[in-house]
């Protein structure tokens, strides 16, 4: 079957919806707006329950079947965060808030939950509980993480969890599933090699941290290219370095080195920490100067449980033709705490393309209205497939 037609026909709603929050943009935890309005249409379509601050601003809402003799509950996720950065499209809707802006899709993503939502309140075709997950803090809060430690799963009997996300490159109407490892961990550091700072035509009486961090940051890629089996995936950033001087003519007491470190293996994680905070010490102390080093594990390694990227891959494939759904693509690079949600539970995360559109966290990105009724059939459709009517 291709789009639901009760989908197509709500689409001009619910992109009014996704326009609305795009407008509003909220970021982490403080989601006022966003939960309100999420909170209001669930109540407007007749949920069954609705439950509130999970993990601190979360939202899970219910919605059970016609029959419920199976006893079984499908999650379905969306993320409601924005980003802390400014827009440049444009657009009639762009943010009203400087300094946040819908760069990633989330806006997007609640809006074809919430269509999804509104279709299975309406229809109740199956047999069985559907949790709605509308998580906030995505863009680096650990939402994910903080919803599942607050018994989500348990509290609500979810069984199985779905989660979707837009990829721009990917034509709309076209689907991306993978088995196995999809996105990496995403962890970061942030370094401050220490010297004494001083006159720069004096150098001799001070001790420089510049040449350590530079020499450092050369050295920091040998983690990936000495350290590492080439056949395993493995990023090395370094994203900031700063010294605590911008005059020509002082040397400073300090610099600061921040960066990513990007796995999709337990071990190439450990063995990049290691090594992270093996060199760090090891370079500074060669040249005279202390190091201090913050390494902190981010979002674990995203893993599609094989039978459910397949079951997903099916659903996908009935939504938009078996050609126009890309299986057993490489995993990627970036970070998704969807990840914890997988941990907890079987499931599978895909993505919906976005089209030919600027980049994620682009400041002239914008979401794809035209996917809204794919990304609402995919999930409408897992839950009739998943839970079939009795």
């Amino acid at each position: 079957m291709p789009i639901k037609n009760r989908l197509a026909e709500l689409m001009p709603e619910i992109a009014a919806w996704r326009r609305e929050l795009h407008e509003n943009p909220e970021i982490l935890f403080d989601l006022p707006k966003t939960t309100a309005m999420v909170e209001a249409k669930l109540r407007e379509f007749g949920v069954d329950e609705i439950h509130t601050g999970i993990g601190r601003s979360g939202i899970v809402a219910l919605i059970r079947g016609k029959t419920d003799t199976r006893g079984y509950c499908v999650g379905l996720r969306a993320d409601m965060d924005a980003l802390p950065m400014d827009e440049h499209t444009g657009l009639p809707h762009a943010s009203k808030t400087p300094g946040k802006m819908h760069a990633c899709g989330h806006d997007g993503h609640t809006a074809m939950l919430l269509g999804a939502a509104k279709y299975l309140s309406e229809t109740r075709n199956f047999d069985g509980t559907v949790a709605l997950i509308f998580q906030p803090a995505e863009e680096g809060g650990g939402g994910g993480h903080e919803m599942v430690k607050d018994g989500m799963m348990e509290r609500f009997g979810i069984d199985e969890v779905y989660g979707m996300h837009n990829e721009p490159g990917l034509p709309v109407g076209e689907f991306g599933v993978s088995p196995g490892p999809i996105m990496a961990a995403s962890d970061s550091f942030e370094l401050r090699v220490v010297g004494k700072g001083g006159h720069a035509a004096r150098p001799h009486m001070c001790v420089d941290p510049t040449p350590a961090a530079c020499t450092l940051v050369m050295a920091l890629q040998t983690v990936a290219s000495r350290n590492v089996d080439p056949i395993k995936q493995i990023v090395v950033s370094v994203c900031t370095v700063k010294t605590s001087s911008e005059a020509f003519n002082i040397i400073p007491s300090e610099v600061l080195v921040r960066g990513t470190v990007r796995t999709l293996d337990a071990g190439v994680r450990d063995t990049a920490e290691a090594r992270i905070r093996a060199l760090c010490h090891s370079t500074a102390e060669a040249y005279g100067c202390e190091a201090h080093l913050d390494y902190e594990r981010g979002y674990p390694i995203v893993v599609n449980h094989d039978a459910n990227a397949e079951i997903a891959a099916e659903i996908a494939r009935a939504v938009a033709g078996e050609d126009k759904v890309r299986w057993g693509r490489p995993p990627r690079m970036g970070g998704e705490d969807f990840a914890y949600m997988l941990q907890a539970r079987p499931g599978a995360f895909i993505n919906v393309g976005n089209g030919d559109t600027h980049g994620l966290h682009h400041p002239q990105y914008d979401f794809s209205d035209e996917a809204i009724p794919y990304g609402c059939s995919f999930f409408a459709e897992l839950v009739e497939r998943r839970m079939p009517a009795a």
